[in-house]
């Protein structure tokens, strides 16, 4: 008899300190994750994409699970979730599991680091409520990006949580259908996994997160290693630094079939993270610095340097507006191409100017970060387009995006892409739909972190990270942080943190 399986979805990534906030209409248009789908689109929308979702779907069509699909929403990093927004989304995916009726499991797709303007754990809040749905014995399995922020409320409610074990994350799909996996196992076996739960003392930059380079690569080689024997499933999660709750931070998960397994899974896990703590940091140069540096290792180059934009990341929360790394390519006299720059207002200027016009704008700074401001100069319009295309790379992996009027438009020997919507800079066809051939370019300033590697990493000759101001500081040690578990380090062999009460106990002492 084929199991009956709900499956839901509900993403984002929070990041407490950003300008703007997630509305409705924004997991409506998606950003970069497939637009909001209900009932059967979900599983016609999601089957052959890179999401968590789609992996679940696949399994569960070879499994002859019979699927009922309820809701799936995502929307591009950002400050919290409106309330409205989170209240609106949750609702429906609880009053559409409860009108499923019996059930024999629970598949949910979600982040693991959203925080909604009144809820500090959003993940663990809706993982509750479904728990409160279906009762205790129906498995409920997540699937995670590796950058959630994991909580005990998550743990407790959820049978099994699955993370990803890239960053570029390139395995969404299989993380999905991992968690798919135990799922079925779960619903098979009729009994509960052990559970072992560790949190790490120290956050960790995303910018330094990559699992192309080391310390990433072994840490998630130790992960992968556990799932043997009694151990059915292990999971690191670095977490995302830039939500201010005490939640916030890496975490360690294992499950299995008897608790000293999980738990010596778990140590073992823990101990490779912090023997890597040192070695989780890296280097990074002001915008000038780091465009002098590009032009110099691009003389006589046959392939890109490639500079990430990394504090004004759309993929950590930024805007995608900031301007410090387009004043360093003009003032330094370099050549090459900057993306994406999302101006709504510039867009529409150069859709109204035609191709060729030169207008005179203020381009960009919009979203009131200390140290940038709109960047006003005589821009030449070299392209338009209407921003709709599909990004084949190995990120997005096929999924269509729409960024809105947009253009390409040229200053010196820079050329900008200005779009009218925001999504991560991660696929080289973000280049080309604006009539930029990014091979061809000397330098690419991408704004992104680390997920522009999937697509960018066989072009560059040399990847440099430049801190040009924008919302999320390549440290996390210097975000305003007043929430933060006390104690916890604030970036690899940093400070620890100290609740503000306690600081100012100290200095009246």
């Amino acid at each position: 008899m084929s199991k009956r399986v709900a499956l839901a979805g509900f993403l984002h990534e929070t990041n407490t300190f950003a300008p703007s906030k997630a509305r409705m209409a924004d997991f409506v248009q998606g950003g970069g994750y497939m637009p909001l789908a209900r009932g059967d689109a979900v599983l016609s929308q999601g089957r052959d994409i890179n999401l968590g979702i789609g992996g679940a779907v696949q399994f569960g069509e070879s499994a002859g699970w019979d699927m009922v699909p309820i809701l799936w929403a995502g929307a591009i990093p950002s400050a919290h979730v409106c309330k409205t927004a989170y209240e609106s989304i949750a609702d429906d995916i609880i009053w559409g599991i409860r009108a499923a009726g019996p059930l024999d499991g629970v598949f949910l797709d979600l982040h693991g680091a959203m925080v909604a303007e009144h809820l500090d754990d959003g993940e663990g809040a809706l993982l509750a409520r479904v728990r409160d749905i279906v009762g205790p014995d129906v498995p409920i399995a997540a699937a995670l990006d590796l950058h959630g922020n994991i909580t005990a409320q998550m743990v407790e409610a959820a049978d099994v949580l699955v993370g990803f074990r890239t960053y570029p994350h390139v395995d969404m799909a299989e993380t999905g259908n991992r968690a798919a996996v135990q799922l079925d196992e779960l619903m098979a076996r009729g009994a509960p996994f052990a559970k072992a739960f560790r949190r790490l003392p120290f956050l960790v930059p995303i910018a330094w997160q990559s699992t192309r380079s080391e310390p990433g690569r072994a840490i998630y080689d130790v992960t992968a290693a556990q799932e043997a024997g009694a151990v059915a499933s292990a999971s690191f999660f670095f977490g995302f630094p830039a939500a201010d709750f005490p939640g916030c931070g890496p975490t360690v998960v294992c499950y299995g079939s008897n608790q000293q397994d999980a738990d010596r899974a778990a140590a073992t896990i823990e101990r490779a993270v912090l023997e890597a703590e040192s070695a989780l940091a890296g280097e990074s140069f002001t915008p000038d610095a780091g465009v002098i540096e590009a032009m110099r290792i691009a003389q006589g180059a046959t392939k890109p340097v490639v500079i990430a934009d990394t504090q004004d990341n759309p993929g950590a929360g930024g805007d995608s507006n900031t301007t410090g790394m387009l004043r360093a390519m003009v003032a330094q006299g370099a050549s090459g191409a900057i993306g994406n720059m999302v101006d709504p207002a510039a867009a529409r200027a150069a859709h109204n100017a035609g191709q060729g016009a030169v207008i005179e704008i203020a381009l960009g700074g919009q979203s009131g970060i200390v140290g940038d401001a709109p960047y006003k100069a005589r821009f030449t319009v070299e392209t338009l387009t209407e921003g709709k295309f599909v990004c084949p790379g190995p990120f997005y992996g096929g999924a269509p995006l729409d960024m809105g009027p947009s253009a390409c438009l040229r200053i010196d020997d820079v050329r900008v892409v200005v779009t009218t919507t925001k999504a991560q800079m991660a696929d080289r066809e973000m280049f080309r739909n604006a009539g930029v051939v990014p091979e061809d370019q000397a330098i690419l300033v991408v704004k992104s972190s680390v997920h522009f590697r999937a697509d960018f990493d066989e072009i560059a000759l040399v990847i440099l990270t430049c801190a040009a101001p924008g919302p999320m500081p390549i440290s996390p040690a210097s975000l305003p942080w007043t929430n933060l578990a006390p104690g916890i380090r604030m970036e690899p062999m940093g400070k620890p943190f100290t609740p503000h009460s306690e600081r100012r106990a100290e200095t009246t002492h």
